[in-house]
Order: structure tokens, then C-alpha cells, then sequence
């Protein structure tokens, strides 16, 4: 027994010198000395004499190297760079450690001969003109006939925004969303030359130079990757992305249009923000076509005396019940007589969402002419209320008195006026197109904010 507690009392002796022993703190690992960190850079001169086929290998394990080489950048293990032009390109290398960054000595190839094709290709032609060419791109104003503005919104787990296979859901005109003239930099341009190297740059509308670098373009996986040099882009929305200068998605490339993709990564969430231009050249040389308005079919509708009335009642001593579609096309913005909804997923779930969801399922309003009074009823969730509605027929307007449309307190979108105007509606097919009731105008952007409602 006593050689037990002896033991014991030994151990418990043990323990506590090494808690004593313990750090209060932990450090990285210290960093790596460059002379640590191997790489390889080769030059495939059977491929190409001159030089211009160039190999970057990583041969450190448990280290990431980024490689800048003048034309694009990358961390790949091995990448293979294709120069098409001759001169000497300094690649610049960091090493992504567990002690932290650790910058190697640059290392400067020479490529004596040019090697023009790989960048004798369709997509570099339409992007920078051709070989010994140059070509200057601004942002789409929305008045070239190719897109309705300088951005486009795709929600990224809806749309898988590749090559040619994208589809927005929101396409604001002129000017990207919440951006102002200021913000724009409507003049800017970008240039993507080919005279003797894949150079950029971006000038103010005066012609001041304002940045000047490289790219590169990736015709297998249509990517662009700038360095020096960054896209046009409002200034409101450079926070917004950190990634303006690689792996870029090229989503149209044609002699007048570049579309490209740039995924938002701020605490907003992912989302593509669509970035639309047009070349110079087609801009200074557009001329519209001469068509009349472009509106939306049944947009600011006429009737005859009396004919508004009917629609909405159904006539003296009758009433018509109408209900919000929301498993259809519920809400809209119509900028210019010009809605660009389709369903309520267009706006889902930052507008449309499933309260109004639920708020459309089990609500309706009704119109009528019973006992000779234009009386007006809204039922939502079992509540009923009622009162008395008149018609301005020279302004298409309905006055609820004290009453409005359908109600979701707890949304922006909620409509509180009790004066709505009709704004699109069908003189012979509202039965199966419904009608749009206006809750709201903004003059600065001719835009209407309207509820679509049906016969159910």
C-alpha cells in the first residue's frame, strides 16, 4: 500500500510541473527562408525555338506558389505560359508558407521570336482587333441595340453563367443599379491591343491615361485575366468584388459586344454581376432604328366611357372578384412602359417572397355595382373590409377611400396608397391577361411599380 501511494503522489508531482511547464501562447511556425522553397522554369525549346512556350513547376511540398508572369497570373503546381510576342518577361513568385508570404526572386525569361499563333484566334481578333491591332471598348449605355445597360444580374445557383449560357433576371437600363452618372464614368474607355504584345489600358474620357497593363485571354475556358490594368466598372460597385482582375467569364464575344461575368463577394452573398460593353466603333457609328416607343403590350391603356368601369365590375348589378398572381407574374417595375418580370421568381426573395405568397393564396378583392353604389370589398385572411370606390376615367386612376390593395405590413413593397392607377391593362383579354394596378411613380425613371391581378 505504501509503495502505491508513493507512486501516486509521484504522478500527481509529474502532472503539475507540466502544467507549469505549459505555454500561455501559441506562434506560427517562423518563416521559411527563400533558399527553402524549389521551383522549376523551363522553356520547351523543341516546341518552340523561340522560347515562347514556358513551364512553371512547384517542387516544395506544403507550399503554395503564385506565379505572376507578366500575362496573367496563377497558383497552379505546374502551368504552361504561351508568349506570343518576343522580349524578355519577368515572372515574379510568392510562396504561400504556414509562417506566412515569402517573396522568391524573380526570374526574367527571353523569347527571341514571335509565335503569333496563339494569339491568331477569332476571340482574340474580336477582343483587341487582330494581330498589330488594337480595339477600344465602352460601357453599353443601353442605347446600341445589345443590352437594356451597362450591368445584368444572374442568380448564381439558378443560372450557370458560362459561355453563351447565362440568363439574367434583372437588367437594369442606362446605368447600373444604384450607380450615378458620377459613379459611371460614362466616356472611359478600355483598349485591348495586340502591336506588339497582349497590352491594356483604360483612359479617362479626356484621353488622360489612367492604367496600363496586361491580359490574358483563355480561349478554352473564355476567361480574361487583366494585370496592371482593371475592366471598366462603376466606382459604387468596386468594394463589392475582390476578384476584378482573374478568372473573368467571358459570356459574349462578338466584333461589337463583350459581355462579362464577376462574381460579388461581399457580405451581400454570391451573385453575378453582368458587366456589358460595346466597341467604340460601333457606339460612334450606331444609328437606331426609327420604330416608334417600345412598351409593353396594353401599357397605358385607353378606354371608352364607361369601359373601365365595366371591366373591373362586370356591370350594373354585378361585381368582379380579382386576386393577386402570385403563381404567376405578381409584381413588376415598368421603366418606360417596359417591365422586365416574367414570374415571381424574377424577383425572389428580396421582393416577392413567401409572405406575399401566402397573402396572395388566401386573399381577393371585388368590385362591384350592387344596390347602386361602386362599392368595394378586400378579403385577406378571412378579415373583410369594405367601402365605396370611384373612377378618375381621364387619368385611368381608382380611389379606394380608406381602403387599399392587398396588405403585407412587413414588406417594403407593401402598397399603402388608397389612389391606383391602371397602368397596363387588356380591353378584350383581361379575362386571361388580368389587369396592373400602379402604387407608385418615380418621375426621375419614368418607372412604375405595379401589382398584377386576375380573375380568378
Amino acid at each position: 500500500m505504501k509503495n502505491i501511494k508513493v507512486l501516486i503522489t509521484t504522478f500527481l508531482m509529474l502532472a503539475m510541473l507540466v502544467s507549469s511547464c505549459s505555454p500561455d501562447s501559441y506562434s506560427l511556425d517562423g518563416a521559411m527562408d527563400k533558399s527553402d522553397i524549389h521551383f522549376e522554369i523551363t522553356q520547351d525549346l523543341v516546341k518552340d525555338p523561340g522560347g515562347n512556350t514556358v513551364i512553371l513547376k512547384n517542387t516544395t511540398l506544403g507550399v503554395v506558389l503564385n506565379w505572376d508572369y507578366a500575362t496573367g497570373k496563377s497558383n497552379k503546381a505546374v502551368e504552361t505560359v504561351q508568349y506570343a510576342f518576343k522580349g524578355n518577361y519577368t515572372i515574379k513568385i510568392s510562396a504561400v508558407t504556414g509562417g506566412g508570404i515569402v517573396e522568391l526572386d524573380p526570374v526574367t525569361v527571353t523569347v527571341s521570336q514571335d509565335n503569333l499563333n496563339y494569339v491568331n484566334d477569332p476571340l482574340w481578333t474580336a477582343l483587341s482587333g487582330g494581330v498589330g491591332k488594337q480595339k477600344v471598348w465602352i460601357a453599353d449605355n443601353g442605347k446600341y441595340g445589345m443590352a437594356p445597360g451597362a450591368m445584368s444580374y444572374a442568380d448564381p445557383s439558378k443560372s450557370p453563367v458560362v459561355w453563351r449560357d447565362y440568363l439574367p433576371n434583372w437588367e437594369p437600363e442606362g446605368n447600373a443599379n444604384s450607380s450615378t452618372d458620377a459613379d459611371m464614368h460614362w466616356g472611359r474607355t478600355m483598349t485591348f491591343s495586340l502591336e506588339g504584345g497582349p497590352f491594356m489600358k483604360v483612359n479617362e474620357a479626356d484621353g488622360t491615361l489612367k492604367e496600363s497593363g496586361t491580359y490574358f485571354l483563355d480561349i478554352n475556358t473564355h476567361t480574361l485575366t487583366t494585370t496592371g490594368a482593371t475592366i471598366l466598372r462603376p466606382d459604387n460597385y468596386i468594394a463589392n468584388a475582390s476578384n476584378w482582375n482573374s478568372n473573368i467569364r467571358i459570356l459574349e464575344l462578338t466584333e461589337n459586344q463583350l459581355r462579362i461575368a464577376i462574381m460579388r463577394t461581399n457580405s451581400e452573398g454570391p451573385w453575378w454581376y453582368i458587366w456589358n460593353f460595346v466597341s467604340k466603333e460601333y457606339a460612334d457609328s450606331y444609328v437606331p432604328p426609327a420604330t416608334g416607343p417600345d412598351y409593353d403590350e396594353g401599357f397605358d391603356p385607353t378606354f371608352a366611357s364607361g369601359e373601365l368601369l365595366k371591366m373591373i365590375t362586370g356591370g350594373v348589378g354585378a361585381g368582379r372578384v380579382w386576386s393577386l398572381d402570385g403563381k404567376g407574374n405578381p409584381v413588376d417595375w415598368l421603366g418606360k412602359g417596359k417591365g422586365w418580370t416574367t414570374d415571381a421568381s424574377s424577383s425572389y426573395n428580396w421582393g416577392w417572397n413567401d409572405e406575399w405568397a401566402e397573402a396572395a393564396d388566401n386573399s381577393w378583392i371585388r368590385f362591384d355595382q350592387f344596390g347602386g353604389k361602386l362599392n368595394y370589398t378586400r378579403s385577406q385572411n378571412g378579415v373583410v373590409t369594405t367601402g365605396l370606390f370611384t373612377i378618375d376615367e381621364e387619368k385611368n386612376e381608382i380611389n379606394l377611400g380608406s381602403n387599399t390593395l392587398i396588405q403585407n405590413s412587413g414588406s417594403w413593397m407593401n402598397p399603402t396608397t388608397n389612389v391606383i392607377k391602371v397602368v397596363k391593362a387588356y380591353n378584350t383579354d383581361f379575362l386571361q391577361k388580368g389587369i396592373w394596378f400602379g402604387t407608385s411613380y418615380d418621375a426621375g425613371k419614368d418607372e412604375w411599380f405595379v401589382f398584377h391581378y386576375i380573375i380568378p
